[in-house]
């Protein structure tokens, strides 16, 4: 399997970044072999869904991002579960975290959002959970996109959004989102497809999403990636992450 491209600083103020994004099911698994995982994909941002949300999550999230080489950038609790880890690299801008209309009897979602600088590349980012109802689920994937605009409106030129969409590609949420976003991993992929369950991956249930700006390298589940092994990946989470490599063009 090809390498992915590693992150940089472009010539012309660019920037080559990593992302990842991964349910981790509230840190409930091994969170070593997560970590583990987390720190051989080298990502700028971690689109994390699941986090933890009850008591001491902030310090969770914070060893948990300590322990792959990050920062907690924002979300958890807060967001009702996304959140986002950064690199040092990032310069962040802006962070907010949005709680979505709760439907009684479902659980509550919400988006975490942030704008950063890479460089002289300015990105707006944001992680998502959809829901388990079908209507609901569709409905989300409308307000994801309104707050994609949103932030467009604040001055980014790109963004690109990561979460699990409880849905497999031609589902009615994901072909909302691929309609108006570019799905990373069919632009161009990379390593594996299927994210759920690792012990028999068949449904790709999670993805990353970017704006026409963004050029896709590279997306997939980092299977045979340097230091990712079945053993962790099948030890870390109930899902399978997705890493993608985009360039993202000066502000």
């Amino acid at each position: 399997m090809a390498l992915l491209p590693d992150s940089r600083t472009e010539p012309d103020g660019g920037a080559v970044l990593r992302v990842l994004s991964y349910n981790i099911r509230s840190m409930r698994d091994d969170t070593q072999a997560l970590a583990r995982i987390i720190t051989a994909c080298a990502p700028d941002l971690v689109l994390i869904q699941e986090a933890p949300r009850f008591f001491r999550w902030r310090k969770k999230l914070a060893r948990l991002a300590a322990a792959s080489g990050l920062v907690l950038l924002t979300g958890g609790a807060t967001a009702a579960g996304p959140a986002i880890l950064c690199s040092l690299r990032a310069t962040v801008e802006h962070t907010e975290d949005v709680l979505l209309p709760l439907t009684p009897g479902l659980h509550r979602r919400g988006l975490a959002t942030a704008v950063v600088r890479f460089a002289g590349a300015r990105l707006g980012v944001v992680s998502f959970h959809l829901s388990l109802e079908k209507r609901e689920r569709y409905a989300q994937a409308g307000l994801l996109l309104d707050r994609i605009d949103r932030i467009a409106a604040t001055g980014p030129a790109c963004a690109l959004a990561g979460g699990d969409l409880n849905e497999a590609p031609g589902g009615p949420a994901f072909e909302r989102l691929a309609r108006d976003l570019r799905d990373a991993r069919t632009v161009a992929p990379w390593g594996g497809e299927h994210t759920w369950t690792p012990l028999d991956p068949h449904r790709r249930i999670d993805a990353i999403f970017a704006t026409s700006g963004v050029e896709v390298l590279g997306c997939g589940v980092p299977l045979g990636h340097p230091g990712v092994s079945r053993d962790d990946l099948r030890a870390a989470s109930d899902h399978l992450p997705v890493l993608a490599a985009l360039r993202i063009p000066a502000s």
